[in-house]
């Protein structure tokens, strides 16, 4: 066979496999057997080794790649991967409707339905037709490459097929799951070969889809559902079952039970009806997404900071399993909270073995009037968080003490102690182990410091041998006292301390959250930062003062005030300060050109990214916003920009382009 004759048949091997690897993986209708499928297979594994430079990315050959060196890149998401609103019961979803109803008077909205598959987020993007990348949805705004083992899912096409293979690109979201029979012989092998099995399906999803050599993740029979369009140049579609009819013809697995309604009434019907076949289907499941049709609907509604206005998930009832309780343990937060938990003898609820639940505070203790040896009904809320929901009587309950919250912290035996107007008692010393390990492992989350390899194995042995007893500690730490902790080779020891040295410059926000400051999170930190400018400022507000700031209130203020009163934490600021540490925000305080401004950003930018112009915004005083509405004073447009431009254009809004919008800050 010459090499035309080669790469033409190694094309026609290709559109072959690709068409039988569909109807078995995701219409479950084979047209060949097994042996027939391996030997097209094989006959292209032949043909591209005698011309290995015919072969492509989107090869069925290339589906198994190899071991990725380090870790996952970062993605950032074109738009974020939002969560969903919840609704428990069908007055929440007429709820829904009636919120949309106020959003866009005398409009009527039809519903598409489709099961909430419990499985791990991800984004994929196509260009002309070629899967280019995968993304886990990370923490909604940055995720991780793991391509390399999406690959290796069959039911997910290397390349698309019909019209959607000419779209110059199309990102679809989706969830990565894991069959209940898959994942019960996954455990199996496991078990047999002596390791640790999963604890539920979404769990192997998860841990399958990370792993560093995609020859593991194979074995691993992963499936995949798409289920939405997040973006697409150009974009061909008016309805979301419009795009999902695309998927099909795409060769995009969708979920077989997506459903159309003109109506609410019909969609709460579907999930009723599953909420009662939930047992019986093939994958974990625990509710159903409602989303509304009408792209221009879903425009118009617009999003929250959290979640989509136009789209809802009917989560399932919980449910339950009877155990027994075995002790009553406390445990230790990094705000020094006391949280009792309930040790059980061990009950499977939703494929998961349960053997700690949680019970909240001493009120709720007192409440159930739960004691060691009581025998108690658990639930996984949201099929996820066990908490105890009641004790089951029986004679011997009343012979059983009850348990008493203690007066000295579990770990450390300092004072206990429960503030006034409080449900939880605390631990009054700062220095407590238990709550150095949980402000450490806080302060190097991603979202706070973001010091990578700063894990709780690590975590828990600088505590314990005294190496770190505050958070300053940290940037004291050298390569050789890193690689003298067990399983931390000079190598990782390095990687280790350059992360801690790097996290130095993360800027006042990030510091400010990753001090674990009561109340304070995110976007109260941003807030902070941007109207102090520096830690110097802080140290020195009021209560009174922090509390007149926009989006702070008393009771932030108060906790704020509070924090920086303690001389211990003062301390641990100024060593921080020593040791590098930036302190600085972008903008001092009173400089806000854009106070009392509200923009919608769309489209990319070279001189910064998405979340860069969106922090940028926030410190010079203005608010950022993910739908365009008449209130909107500007749409910043940058190349490739979306239905926002359009919307802009129709309200009248003013939009800006990259270049205006640095004019108008002074940055041009």
């Amino acid at each position: 066979m010459d090499r035309p004759q080669a790469e033409a048949r190694i094309r026609e091997l290709r559109q072959q496999i690709q068409h039988h690897d569909f109807r078995y993986y995701v219409e479950n209708r084979p047209e060949i057997t097994d042996a027939q499928h391996d030997a097209l297979v094989q006959e292209l594994r032949g043909l591209e080794a005698a011309y290995p430079d015919l072969v492509t990315p989107d090869s069925p050959t290339q589906r198994v790649g190899g071991v990725v060196a380090e870790g996952f890149a970062p993605v950032e998401h074109r738009t974020p991967m939002l969560s969903l609103g919840n609704a428990t019961s069908v007055e929440d979803l007429r709820e829904f409707e009636a919120r949309l109803g106020r959003a866009l008077p005398g409009e009527r909205f039809e519903y598409v339905a489709e099961p909430k598959v419990d499985g791990l987020g991800v984004a994929l993007l196509y260009e002309r037709g070629v899967l280019i990348r995968g993304a886990t949805r990370g923490d909604g705004r940055l995720g991780e490459d793991v391509t390399h083992n999406l690959r290796t899912i069959r039911s997910l096409p290397l390349r698309l097929r019909g019209p959607l293979a000419d779209l110059a690109v199309l990102e679809v979201r989706g969830e990565v799951f894991m069959r209940k029979d898959a994942f019960q012989r996954l455990n199996r092998e496991l078990e047999e070969a002596g390791e640790a099995p999963f604890a539920n399906p979404r769990n192997a999803a998860a841990g399958s889809v990370r792993q560093k050599d995609s020859g593991i993740t194979a074995k691993r029979r992963l499936d995949i559902i798409l289920y939405q369009v997040s973006h697409a140049e150009p974009n061909p579609f008016t309805t979301h079952w419009d795009a999902l009819q695309h998927f099909l013809e795409a060769a995009l697995p969708v979920n077989a039970r997506v459903r159309h309604y003109p109506t609410l009434d019909d969609a709460i019907a579907y999930c009723q009806a599953l909420e009662a076949e939930r047992e019986g289907l093939e994958y974990e499941a625990d509710g159903v997404v409602l989303k509304v049709n009408a792209l221009v609907q879903q425009r118009l509604l617009g999003s929250t900071t959290h979640h989509p206005r136009w789209a809802i998930a009917y989560k399932f009832r919980a449910r339950q399993a009877r155990t027994r309780i075995k002790r009553i343990l406390v445990n230790v937060g990094r705000t020094g909270a006391l949280t009792p938990a309930a040790e059980l003898e061990p009950v499977e609820i939703a494929g998961a073995t349960i053997s700690r639940a949680t019970l909240h505070n001493a009120d709720e203790v007192a409440r159930l009037d739960v004691r060691e040896g009581d025998p108690v009904l658990v639930e996984r809320a949201g099929d996820v968080i066990p908490h105890v929901i009641e004790v089951v009587p029986e004679p011997e309950h009343a012979a059983r003490a009850p348990f008493m919250m203690p007066d000295r912290c579990p770990v450390c035996d300092s004072q206990a102690h429960r503030p006034e107007g409080e449900v939880v008692w605390r631990c009054a010393n700062s220095a407590c182990p238990a709550q150095v390990k949980e402000r450490l492992l806080h302060f190097g989350s991603r979202r706070a410091m973001d010091i990578e390899h700063l894990g709780e194995a690590v975590v828990n042995q600088l505590v314990e041998k005294n190496l770190v007893k505050d958070l300053a500690d940290l940037y004291h730490l050298t390569v050789p006292t890193l690689a003298d902790l067990d399983r931390l080779a000079e190598k990782s020891a390095t990687n280790l301390y350059n992360a801690i040295q790097q996290s130095k410059a993360r800027g006042l926000a990030r510091l400010l959250f990753g001090l674990g400051i009561r109340y304070v999170g995110e976007h109260v930190a941003e807030i902070l930062a941007a109207h102090a400018g520096s830690m110097e400022r802080l140290l020195r507000a009021s209560a009174e003062e922090l509390a007149e700031i926009h989006g702070v209130g008393p009771r932030i203020a108060a906790g704020v005030a509070r924090f920086f009163a303690q001389e211990e934490n003062v301390r641990v600021v100024e060593r921080l300060k020593a040791a590098g540490v930036k302190m600085e925000g972008a903008v001092a305080a009173g400089l806000k050109p854009l106070a009392g401004k509200t923009f919608v950003l769309t489209g990319t930018f070279s001189s910064m990214s998405r979340d860069g112009a969106r922090d940028f915004i926030i410190r010079l005083g203005g608010r950022v916003t993910s739908a365009v509405s008449k209130k909107t004073d500007y749409v910043v447009a940058g190349k490739e920009a979306g239905s926002k431009l359009e919307d802009a254009r129709r309200l009248g809004v003013a939009t800006l382009d990259e270049a205006a919008f640095l004019a108008l800050v002074g940055k041009a």
